[in-house]
């Protein structure tokens, strides 16, 4: 298969990693999201976040996944293929993600199955996985894909 065949749910291998690439984080950028989204103080405020439970500026757990799914979109799905998805089942932030942070992020296949409804497709099970700098895992994602089948 060459890098510019579509990528159907039959060309996906269970425990195949994908990179996503990287993204980095900045003070500006997480206050202008939060302002929008999650106004909590230790999003917005930098004074309120010093001497939040954080210790200084954090980036919402949305905009960190926020910015993963662009990564997800820009790097790994193929629009010829994909259908989109029902949800996810997890998402965790174990690190807070600070100014100057940059993650690192890839996604696995975890597991894949026809659709039983839609012969046309298949679901994608994956587990997306993010780590900073230091390389410590900062979020996990369970998520689900519906990819197009390889036609007949």
């Amino acid at each position: 298969m060459k890098a510019t065949d579509p990528r159907y749910w039959d060309d996906y291998e269970v425990g195949a990693r994908y990179d996503l690439g990287a993204t980095s984080f900045t003070a500006e950028e997480i206050v202008e999201f939060a302002r929008a989204f999650d106004p909590q103080s230790f999003h917005v405020d930098a004074a309120a976040a010093k001497e939040s439970l954080f210790g200084g500026l954090i980036a919402s757990g949305w905009h960190v996944t926020s910015k993963l799914m662009r990564l997800f979109v820009d790097n790994y799905v193929d629009p010829r293929t994909t259908l989109g998805s029902p949800g996810l089942d997890e998402v965790r932030w174990l690190k807070p993600v600070r100014p100057g942070d940059t993650l690192t992020a890839w996604v696995e296949c975890a597991g894949k199955a026809p659709s039983r409804s839609r012969p046309e497709m298949g679901i994608v099970h994956e587990h997306w996985r993010a780590t900073n700098q230091k390389g410590e895992l900062v979020l996990t994602i369970k998520g689900i894909n519906m990819v197009r089948r390889r036609p007949a």
